[in-house]
């Protein structure tokens, strides 16, 4: 679904003919200059074959995003075939139009670009009432991208600042497996540690917002194991403020042989000492022993 943007609907309840005229009868006290005289049979302007890395396919752009270096737009004039077209953006912030040329598209959006065609084209006389289109048709330069475990990874354009629970929102939310935990990277490289709770339930303190070039990464969430004699052995997740006793509740309690006393805890490849309130840090394994008789 594309970010559409268009101009000039009230003139679609009188006849084609007066919505959109085609170009202005030809006076000889008004003649077009040389250089703005439309090519009615040059074809649109075509798309350059330079490809930016990891665009973004349309349909996923903010109504308010801003056209920058490298997007790719496409621009029509209702019932004006030999005028659509689909061009990048250049280094200059321009594209190249059918009759118009270049024109300034970096900084606009869909909506100001609209009323800035619209108007060049009236200027030079090729229309009277044009009904233009300006289609967002892939997103390079504003936007954060977002790995791990969400809905949906990959590039998230912005055209504002948002906050890391909305970006988060925007990609699926989180996966069952997810840390609770979120990791920020700044543009500049500054990475932040944020908790996931704190973001969904905390103040504007608690929930950064990002800007274009920011990383979101959410990491899978981190496990211990835990054998012997327990009720329900395996692999769990390490949630926040995991103590000993609680990855002994995670396993199912203790079985009927279970002591304990006699509880073991590696990590590392190395056997440690933990007490009960003691916290359990990813990778470590818990084995309960049997309790004598």
């Amino acid at each position: 679904m594309f970010v559409s943007a268009f101009a000039g609907m009230t003139a679609l309840a009188v006849p084609a003919a007066a919505q959109i005229a085609t170009t202005r009868p030809a006076a000889p006290a008004r003649s077009r200059p040389a250089a703005a005289q439309p090519q009615q049979q040059a074809p649109a302007t075509p798309v350059q074959t330079a490809t930016p890395a990891a665009p973004i396919s349309s349909g996923s752009a903010p109504v308010g995003y801003v056209i920058g270096v490298d997007d790719v737009l496409e621009v029509d004039v209702l019932g004006q075939s030999d005028f659509k077209t689909r061009a990048r953006v250049q280094s200059d912030g321009t594209i190249t139009l059918p009759y118009l040329g270049a024109v300034q598209a970096k900084g606009e959006t869909a909506i100001t670009l609209v009323k800035k065609v619209q108007d060049l084209l009236k200027a030079g006389g090729y229309y009277a009432k044009p009904i233009v289109s300006v289609d967002i048709v892939t997103f390079v330069s504003n936007y954060v991208t977002v790995l791990g475990q969400v809905g949906t990874a990959g590039l998230q354009p912005v055209d504002r600042g948002y906050h890391v629970s909305e970006i988060i929102a925007r990609a699926g939310g989180l996966k069952p497996d997810a840390a609770d935990f979120v990791m920020l990277t700044r543009a500049d490289g500054t990475n932040l540690k944020l908790d996931y709770k704190k973001l969904a339930q905390g103040g504007p303190e608690d929930d950064p917002t990002v800007a274009a070039g920011d990383k979101v990464f959410v990491p899978e969430v981190e496990r211990f194991y835990i054998y012997g004699q327990v009720n329900a052995p395996g692999v769990y997740p390490i949630r926040a403020d995991m103590t000993l006793r609680r990855a002994v509740a995670q396993g199912g309690g203790l079985g009927p042989a279970g002591s304990i006393k006699r509880i073991k805890v590696t990590r590392d490849g190395q056997e440690i000492k933990l007490k009960l309130d003691d916290p359990i840090k990813p990778g470590d394994t818990i084995v309960i022993g049997e309790r004598l008789f």
